[in-house]
């Protein structure tokens, strides 16, 4: 039994030996291996500016190991975040901020830091196509259009006075009112189809949800002539009361179920 063992010991050795010069064999060298920090910076500069995306994330990375606890680092990682949004890798574009954000609450960069998280998850045509091809919004869009709202809320809260706040409250705008109009297409595709409860639910989700918004006009008038199609008057008349306190110009008021001609195309109702 002891000659057994003591003949595996110098096989063990060879193959482990084998198996470690192989993997150096397989393991290129790192070509920054000798570069300063400010030359793989600027490396990775060169590389956005070429467009080069992927390759720029690989140089922030070693950039804020190689550099850590410098504003380079800091710099490098807003970087790859911007970078990571640019190839459309939004889940790591946002933990990269997250990151930067948790572990750098005093840096001057916080701001961009909040807008660009805004920035990654905004969505321009947010509800506008849906309306042309009858397609709903998916859960995920509307989730991502939330958290753009909340960073950009958050920006616009601590830093009001950042160069990046105006932009962040003209972006919330433009969301609230697109989920708002969302919510109403909804509550009017399920009152051209006669299902009124639904469409009451929507329209009053909408109501609830969003305040101030152009939406709300034609919600009210969902909620009226749904409770009417319902024979529910007295709540139908209290819509129409709110509807016309709030829009007392409201072409709706002037209806009871006739296609209005609105600045935004025709409206069944």
């Amino acid at each position: 039994m002891q000659s057994f063992r003591l003949s595996m010991v110098p096989v063990g050795l060879v193959l482990a030996t084998g198996l470690f010069l192989s993997g150096c064999a397989n393991n290129p060298k790192d070509p920054t291996a000798g570069w300063t920090p400010e030359k793989i910076y600027s490396e990775a500069r060169d590389e956005v500016n070429a467009g080069a995306w992927d390759k720029a994330i690989g140089y922030y990375e070693k950039l804020e190991g190689r550099a850590a606890g410098t504003a380079l680092a800091q710099q490098a990682q807003i970087d790859k975040a911007f970078a990571q949004y640019k190839t459309g890798d939004k889940i790591q574009a946002v933990a990269t901020l997250d990151r930067f954000i948790r572990l750098h609450p005093t840096s001057p960069a916080i701001d961009y830091a909040l807008y660009l998280k805004g920035l990654v998850n905004f969505n321009d045509n947010l509800g506008m196509f849906s309306f042309i091809t009858r397609q709903d919004l998916s859960e995920r869009d509307q989730k991502a259009a939330k958290d753009s709202f909340e960073a950009f809320r958050e920006l616009s809260t601590r830093f009001p006075d950042s160069k990046y706040s105006a932009d962040a409250r003209q972006r919330m705008t433009h969301i609230v009112n697109s989920l708002a109009a969302y919510e109403v297409h909804v509550a009017r595709y399920y009152a051209s189809r006669g299902a009124h409860v639904a469409a009451i639910n929507r329209a009053q989700q909408a109501i609830a949800d969003y305040q101030g918004v152009p939406a709300l006009e034609e919600a009210l008038a969902i909620l009226v002539n749904s409770y009417k199609a319902m024979g529910m008057m007295a709540l139908s008349n209290d819509a129409r009361r709110v509807l016309q306190t709030n829009f007392p110009k409201s072409a709706f008021l002037l209806t009871d179920g006739a296609e209005v001609k609105r600045s935004g195309g025709w409206r069944l109702w």
